[in-house]
């Protein structure tokens, strides 16, 4: 075979990268055009000599790609046909006519224009090349006959050609190979050198195609093996029936396992029933998987393992007090189980609802619980729960059906008393698939809950060995008959003393561990961690506090890397701006100066306490009471009620008797967007109303909280440590408080009682006597009665807005 390479030609033609195809001479490809630039292109190719310039570029992701981006061997087609699409793309079929290679792109006018290169071979056919045609023909030929994907008749007639360019170009293009694999068979331009390189591929091509054959045949033969053992097995099964024989299998093992489960006589009894069900199936059956489902839940639940309690109280309170700090009555009644434990040989399993705000301790004081006594410890989140089947479970007649997180619970505890915890149990909702709340009265309730019975399981499960302990924030959101079944313990907020012990014990050990410092990185000098609590937190928890002193750790971390292990780092109250940056919280009074008209007030929020102010304007008007700062409804009567005692005592505050006639007053709580309800701001208010109106100042260094009648009486309110503590955070150290809330101070820490000068009042009088910065005009007796019992006429013309 002889061949002579005739001299290249160059060409100038428009240029489209394609996606995703390789083009081979002599094929005809359709395939659709859209992006704006390869539409100009073809558009300028239709208008000249139908000739376009086709290469594959790199990457199909990239929408236009860079020159440098597409190959540069590609293929001169002919456009054979084309069509406007109504979304305004082109389909297009072509034609290949020969290879060409990239000397230089030019972007005209929106679209690539190339300048190609083309080499033609003059081929003589020879017996060697003759011989080389048939061998690939003969190899496409088998290729053809093992891949289902190619039409055996169609392929083989379209290889019946002498040309050898033209065979290898018909059957690269129709192989089933990746665009890399195409483009190294396309930049060939040789025919003789490619019709080897097509050799090479079709061999390796048909090896492959006789592995996947082999494997295929290998699993069609071992699924008819494992079909014929299925039934020989049957068979057996069926013959030893016959003969009486018995035979040690899978159902012998479960029956064991249900013996030795330690279940109650009727759940035994129904794991029985069950096991010789599942007998007869078909292991391949749908109920088999449901059956075998069921009997793998009856033999995970605990049913008579237990942890053995650890009774030791000295024990016990030693653990609660390295744990937790503070928190006296709950610990307290923790040791008091204990010890009646010791006592009574089969006590009733305790249910504990600690209630307080967050970052006070109370899910970290469950775990405590299950480390004194010596039990597992698992938790429940029921925050958001609003399903009454997460808590009983679904029946097993429904698809993917599994028991209710209690029983999962107690299967995760391995033991039938551990310490449950039933987080956030005062944020469950409900909704048209159930009330959860309801679920769990079943569960807290200690004359039912030894026979619980879970939708999945339908036996009766004992939990009354259990130590269920809820944790939540609020009390108004659970219902009643669920508050009912739990023993409720009050965690108040931490004093700053208490803050400060907490962290030097506690938080400052934890963030040192968490960031892999020792006390020899850093020191927190003495006043450093108290001024961190009053600039940088506001709350009644330790949770803002643990991520401000990891602030500080993380920062001192930062240093010993780049400066060395060696390196220490003291944290002081003057410094600890420099960590943290400018302070969040001013340690300063309520109020700047005493102002007429502005009073604190104390509030209870879900969070703890905080101070709140009321201020009152009174300007020249028609009588009209305006209440702004999104008050509740209770709140609103407060105002009202306030204003009314105000109008009865109106000669004892030197004002005329109809003085609301010619005034408007207007009450506003900040901060306006933050909700507000309840009645014990009732003494705020009226005192708020009695300053603006006699124009004497209230003092800003006391604080007060109470119910106010339309008589004048201060009456109880809750939430008294709460809104003291709230008090002394923001340095007031001075509160009015109602003479019947004198019983509850002695719940308030000892320090705190001992920073506060506390006043009891059971008059608005009183309240005005203390909190007016001077007294208010002496008035005569007589006329101070007459005006108290004298009624208010009604008037028309001075309507109260609720706002």
């Amino acid at each position: 075979m002889t061949q002579t390479k005739e001299k290249f030609e160059t060409r100038n033609l428009p240029m489209m990268p394609i996606r995703d195809v390789v083009i081979f001479p002599f094929m005809m490809t359709p395939f659709v055009v859209g992006r704006e630039s390869s539409v100009r292109a073809l558009e300028e190719a239709l208008a000249g000599d139908r000739k376009i310039f086709l290469a594959t570029q790199h990457d199909a992701s990239v929408d236009e790609p860079k020159p440098h981006e597409i190959f540069q061997v590609g293929t001169i087609v002919n456009i054979v046909q084309s069509l406007k699409l109504p979304d305004g793309n082109i389909k297009v079929l072509v034609e290949g006519l020969e290879r060409g290679k990239i000397q230089q792109v030019v972007d005209e006018q929106g679209y690539l224009r190339a300048i190609i290169r083309t080499f033609k071979y003059g081929t003589e056919i020879t017996p060697t090349l003759e011989a080389a045609m048939q061998k690939v023909t003969s190899l496409f030929e088998q290729y053809v006959k093992l891949c289902q994907s190619l039409n055996y008749e169609t392929m083989i007639a379209a290889v019946r050609m002498e040309d050898p360019a033209k065979l290898t170009d018909t059957i690269a293009a129709n192989l089933q190979l990746s665009i890399e694999e195409k483009q190294d068979l396309l930049e060939i331009f040789d025919p003789t050198e490619r019709l080897n390189r097509i050799a090479d591929v079709l061999d390796i091509e048909i090896e492959k195609l006789n592995m996947d054959r082999t494997i295929q045949t290998r699993v069609k033969r071992q699924m008819e093996r494992a079909q014929k053992e299925y039934y020989l097995n049957e068979k057996i099964k069926a013959i030893q029936k016959e003969l009486g024989r018995g035979e040690k299998s899978e159902w012998d093992e479960l029956k064991k396992k249900v013996d030795n489960a330690g279940m109650p006589p009727e759940v035994h009894e129904k794991a029985i029933q069950e096991l010789k069900k599942l007998e007869l199936m078909p292991p391949m059956s749908a109920e088999s998987t449901v059956s075998r489902n069921y009997l793998d839940w009856l033999l995970a639940v605990p049913w008579k393992k237990k942890s053995k309690e650890i009774r030791n109280i000295d024990r016990a309170e030693k653990i609660l007090n390295e744990d937790h700090y503070g928190l006296e009555k709950i610990k307290e009644r923790i040791l008091e189980f204990l010890a009646v434990r010791q006592l009574v040989k089969n006590p009733k399993g305790s249910i504990l609802c600690f209630v307080g705000p967050p970052g006070v301790g109370k899910t970290s004081l469950g775990m405590s619980i299950a480390k004194a006594t010596g039990r597992k410890f698992v938790r429940m989140s029921l925050g958001g729960v609003r399903d009454e089947a997460e808590v009983r479970g679904h029946r097993r007649t429904y698809i993917g059906a599994l028991p209710g997180q209690i029983i999962q619970m107690m299967k995760k505890a391995g033991t039938k008393n551990p310490v449950f915890m039933l987080d956030e149990v005062d944020k469950m909702a409900s909704d048209f698939r159930g009330d959860p709340s309801a679920a769990l009265l079943e569960v807290l309730d200690p004359e039912q809950n030894f026979m619980f019975v879970d939708h999945y399981l339908d036996v009766e499960y004992d939990l009354s060995q259990v130590f269920f302990v809820a944790t939540a924030n609020v009390m108004h959101t659970i219902p009643a008959p669920l508050q009912d079944r739990m023993e409720v313990l009050r965690l108040h907020g931490y004093t700053e003393l208490e803050k400060i012990e907490i962290a030097k014990q506690y938080l400052v050990k934890k963030q040192l561990a968490n960031t892999g410092l020792t006390s020899a990185n850093i020191v927190f000098a003495e006043g450093s961690i108290q001024e961190l609590i009053r600039s940088y937190t506001r709350e009644a928890g330790v949770r803002n506090l643990e991520r401000e002193i990891g602030n500080v750790c993380r920062k001192v971390a930062r240093k010993v890397v780049r400066e060395g292990a060696n390196t220490k780092v003291t944290v002081t109250a003057e410094n600890i701006n420099e960590f943290l940056g400018v302070a969040k919280f001013r340690d300063t009074m309520a109020h700047e100066k005493s102002e007429v008209g502005l009073v604190t007030g104390l509030a209870w929020t879900e969070v703890g306490g905080s101070i709140l102010s009321t201020e009152v304007s009174a300007v020249e008007g028609k009588g009209k009471l305006t209440l702004t700062g999104k008050l509740g409804d209770v709140m609103q009567e407060s105002a009202q009620a306030a204003m009314s005692y105000v109008r009865s005592r109106a000669a004892r505050l030197g004002l005329p008797r109809d003085f609301y006639r010619n005034l408007d007053i207007h009450v506003h709580v900040p901060e306006g967007a933050i909700p507000k309800d309840g009645p014990s701001a009732g003494i705020t208010m009226a005192t708020a109303l009695a300053s603006a109106l006699s124009k004497i100042p209230v003092r800003r260094d006391i604080a007060m909280t109470g119910e106010i009648t339309l008589r004048g009486k201060v009456l109880p309110i809750g939430g008294l440590k709460e809104k003291l503590l709230a008090a002394h955070r923001a340095g007031i150290f001075e509160a009015i408080l109602p003479k019947d809330n004198e019983k509850d101070v002695a719940e308030v820490p000892e320090t705190l009682r001992n920073a506060m000068k506390l006043h009891f009042v059971d008059k608005m009088d009183e309240v005005l006597a203390v909190a007016l910065e001077r007294p208010l005009p002496q008035v005569n007796e007589e006329v101070e009665s007459e005006a108290t019992i004298t009624p208010v006429p009604p008037t028309g013309d001075a309507p109260v807005a609720h706002q």
